[in-house]
């Protein structure tokens, strides 16, 4: 344990030496502001437009902001939110491979599963901090403007979303594992979203798809239940764990 813990610890001090940390709190603090700005903004927005959209034969009607319409906001960025995580976090072991440091600390007698876990936790602990760190600073503010009382299930909703960066997060280490150009792993994690994305359209098979957790956002005007989202969370879950048991046996067998 106390490998893991020093590798940990490596991995923190990189993040920070590199700036990664620096760069993703500064991302998602300006779109967890830029949530409810944006609903703050939007009848001004809106009464721009009105005389050129008038000029067309087009009515706007008086549009309500409140607490919701940031929320709607905050889910329609989200998925920038993921593209940042799969950027920043793609070299995670590929940057390894290109310095040669794997090497030194493996010969050391540091156990190559020690190395993808400690990469997992690593990540995991940056999205977590980026991520509530977003959430709550919208919360905040939607608290602070208007009541967030009009949205439902919001911690719930959120967590889908969280879950499933950590999703992400454990393709990039599979990626990892099976090639060693950045490129390659972005190809290998945008492949198998997309994958994933075209199998969601059966009908049969949408339940159960990790995709499924990005709508989580229509649990805040109970559009749909909470339990229509158990299914794909509990998949979602599955392919984590084997994601990362499947980094793991193929890290072992890599020519480094």
């Amino acid at each position: 344990m106390r490998q893991l813990s020093a590798f940990i610890r490596k991995e923190f001090t990189e993040q920070i030496r590199t700036g990664k940390l620096t760069i993703m709190v500064i991302i998602f603090v300006l779109f967890g502001i830029m949530n409810p700005a944006m609903a703050k903004l939007t009848p001004w927005l809106y009464e721009m437009l009105s005389e050129s959209m008038a000029e067309q034969g087009l009515i706007i009607q008086e549009i309500t902001v409140n607490a919701m319409l940031s929320w709607q906001q905050y889910y329609k960025n989200i998925s920038l939110t993921l593209i940042v995580v799969v950027v920043m976090f793609c070299g995670l072991l590929t940057t390894e491979y290109q310095r040669g440091t794997l090497v030194n600390m493996l010969t050391k007698g540091l156990s190559r599963w020690k190395v993808i876990i400690a990469k997992a936790l690593a990540a995991a602990a940056v999205w977590t901090l980026c991520y509530w760190l977003c959430y709550l600073i919208t919360y905040g503010y939607n608290a602070y403007f208007w009541d967030n009382s009009i949205a439902h299930h919001l911690v719930g909703s959120a967590a889908c979303i969280y879950l499933l960066g950590l999703w992400l997060i454990s393709l990039i280490l599979l990626g990892s594992a099976l090639f060693s150009a950045n490129v390659s792993v972005l190809l290998f994690t945008g492949g198998v979203f997309l994958a994933v994305y075209l199998l969601s359209m059966i009908p049969a098979l949408a339940p159960y798809m990790p995709v499924q957790l990005l709508s989580s956002g229509n649990l805040l005007s109970q559009a749909v239940a909470p339990d229509a989202f158990y299914k794909a969370a509990a998949v979602t879950l599955l392919l984590i764990l084997l994601a990362i048991g499947a980094a793991i046996l193929r890290f072992n067998k890599k020519q480094l």
